[in-house]
């Protein structure tokens, strides 16, 4: 009897221990299927014509924007710095409604991007819309959720498809023009879209903490760090120096090691992309987030000084 018993008991760990290898194996090919996403990576497209880009309609263009005839309240989401809606417009789209000090900053920086051929976020700046059962706002970011997008996950600043590459290396170059100090992973994001192209777009899907201030001491810069002061902006410094054929700029905020190694020839690349764009275009991204006239003019021309002192880095470097 005590022997049968005793059979029965490893018969049954023996079970126990097989079901538990079955989990972890599927546990782990549903983990490997969420980190190996199918399609092509593509971070930057080469613009036909940087010049022509509508930077106040913006990656969206007239056809996406939303129809604010009727708004219907979905459910409030969770994380991140600023307060969000999920809502639902009259003609059914889905957006994400964020509110507060990132809106406007969030509305210019896609924008930018956007014009130089960066993939981006479809986004537009209300000025005043009512959220029913949750208030009246100023100034809402209305963040497009198209039906072929799917979020699949976040990617990595330090391990991604496009280390070393110009696109990758400008897109850093301009995180730093634009003040972009929360350079953290979780900001990112992967779109698998369903639209025959079989692309994974990777994006910088929170572009809040932009045009401000950060310290680049390390004790102090989360105190004195500002999202959205046009005033702080204008008055922070960004090209430091050339060490060699090493760009060094003033940056402070999270990774900053990741702006190291930014070469001569990484900033006149990207610098190159910017000089296509206008004054009157860039005046159209600061214009679409519904800033002042004054605001307008300073983000403006702070922009286009960041945007030459790159651009003069090629005969600086010849001349030492």
């Amino acid at each position: 009897m005590m022997r049968v018993t005793r059979l029965r008991i490893i018969v049954l760990l023996t079970l126990i221990f097989s079901l538990s290898a079955i989990d972890v194996g599927l546990a782990k090919t549903k983990k490997e299927k969420k980190e190996n996403p199918k399609g092509v990576p593509v971070l930057w497209r080469k613009p036909t014509n940087i010049g022509s880009r509508d930077l106040y309609l913006g990656p969206g263009g007239s056809a996406m924007r939303p129809d604010l005839r009727r708004l219907t309240f979905l459910k409030e989401e969770k994380g991140g710095y600023s307060k969000k809606y999920r809502v639902r417009d009259a003609s059914g789209r889905t957006w994400v409604v964020k509110v507060g000090n990132e809106a406007q900053s969030e509305t210019s920086a896609v924008r930018l991007l956007w014009g130089l051929g960066y993939l981006t976020e479809i986004n537009y700046l209300v000025p005043s819309v009512t959220i029913p059962g949750k208030g009246t706002f100023t100034n809402a970011r209305f963040e497009a959720r198209p039906d072929n997008w799917k979020r699949v996950e976040e990617w990595k600043w330090k391990q991604n498809p496009f280390l070393g590459k110009p696109e990758f290396q400008g897109l850093k170059i301009m995180m730093a023009l634009i003040n972009n100090w929360d350079l953290k992973d979780s900001n990112n994001q992967i779109i698998q879209l369903n639209n025959g192209r079989d692309e994974l777009h990777y994006i910088i899907s929170d572009l809040g903490a932009t045009f401000g201030h950060a310290s680049t001491t390390p004790l102090f810069w989360r105190i004195t760090r500002s999202r959205n002061n046009p005033n702080k902006y204008a008055k922070a410094d960004f090209f430091e120096k050339v060490k060699g054929n090493q760009v060094v700029l003033h940056f402070g905020g999270k990774n900053r090691g990741l702006l190291n190694g930014i070469s001569v020839h990484d900033a006149t690349w990207i610098a190159s992309l910017l000089a296509q764009l206008s004054d009157s275009q860039i005046r159209d991204a600061f214009r679409a987030a519904n800033y002042t006239p004054a605001q307008i003019d300073l983000l403006t021309s702070t922009v286009r000084d960041r945007s030459n002192q790159l651009l003069n880095l090629e005969r600086v470097s010849r001349n030492r």
